[in-house]
């Protein structure tokens, strides 16, 4: 089940001043984390925390990890080479089935977009019948394209899915219109509509929300203060992208996001929020989905799948 990784690796070591910090036992032995990230705008608050130095100041060290593919993700993440990952809640919930231990600890603020490529004729949703449109098997570019589909009355079977796991190429062959159309994550989407592609819809004009950030149940066990680090890091790196103007650090987020320097121009960021859990109906429609389509054996609850390691 597992695919050969095709993942490129960065690993930053946090740098930094610690002034202001109060340590404590708990931070005096802070445990490093390993996170893997995609290369998508959920991942920017890690990014902007290591380089500016948040992981830092609170004594925590984060040894971050990029993928190019969910798949090649969830692989690192099993065979226990990452302790947490953003992800969503389709890979929690497949993890979990499976018989390993994954815990949810905040949503994220990803965006996920139908792009219809330039050259093909295509402006509505409607107009995809019969076409071929990329997607990344079971994940939740898929979720998210069927229910955009099914939020437009098209059923699922009269387009062909083509199944193309890695976000770049996927983005390659929309540009070359080799596809007729393909979901994306931010920034894949902007870019791809900077270059004559036509937005149909998107996750957030559905008002779902299914990316999450999860950590394995050892690490929910073993690092709970890490990990309450960790959130505290994110959390500055949320309002440092919020209250900066991207001029200051577009050009870092780009190259260590592993986006295409394209993407400098056409990414336009929308608001981070705080660390937060996510919401009931993002994992019940998330398991009715899975559930519905027969990927999974066991109907979760949210407690099943949730854990609180938030501070309040």
């Amino acid at each position: 089940m597992l695919g050969t990784m095709a993942a490129f690796i960065i690993t930053v070591i946090g740098c930094g001043g610690t002034q202001g910090t109060k340590e404590t036992s708990e931070t005096k032995d802070m445990k490093p984390l390993v996170v893997g990230l995609m290369p998508d705008t959920d991942s920017l608050p890690f990014i902007i925390a290591q380089e500016k130095g948040y992981f830092a100041e609170e004594r925590l060290s984060v040894d971050i990890q990029q993928y190019k593919s969910a798949m090649d993700r969830d692989s690192a993440l099993q065979s226990g080479n990452l302790d947490g990952a953003v992800s969503d809640m389709l890979a929690v919930a497949f993890a979990k089935d499976g018989g390993f231990d994954v815990k949810v600890t905040s949503f994220t603020d990803g965006s996920y977009k139908l792009i219809a490529s330039k050259e093909s004729g295509i402006h509505t949703v409607a107009d995809l019948v019969g076409k071929e449109v990329s997607v990344s098997r079971n994940t939740i570019i898929e979720y998210v394209t069927d229910q955009i589909l099914a939020k437009e009355g098209v059923r699922e079977d009269s387009i062909n899915k083509v199944i193309i796991p890695q976000i770049p190429t996927r983005l390659e062959m929309l540009q070359n219109g080799k596809l007729a159309a393909a979901t994306l994550p931010e920034p894949m989407a902007s870019i791809a509509v900077k270059k004559g592609g036509v937005f149909l819809a998107g996750s957030d004009e559905l008002g779902i929300n299914p990316g999450v950030i999860l950590f394995t149940g050892k690490a929910t066990s073993e690092k709970k203060a890490e990990i309450a680090a960790m959130y505290r890091a994110y959390n500055k790196a949320v309002d440092y992208l919020n209250d900066t103007d991207p001029e200051q650090y577009m050009d870092l987020i780009v190259e260590k996001g592993g986006f295409p320097p394209s993407a400098r121009d056409a990414l336009r960021l929308s608001k981070y929020h705080h660390a937060s859990l996510p919401k009931d109906s993002d994992v019940a429609d998330c398991i009715k989905w899975l559930v519905d389509k027969q990927l999974i054996k066991t109907q979760f609850s949210y407690d099943d799948l949730v854990v609180n390691l938030l501070e309040k």
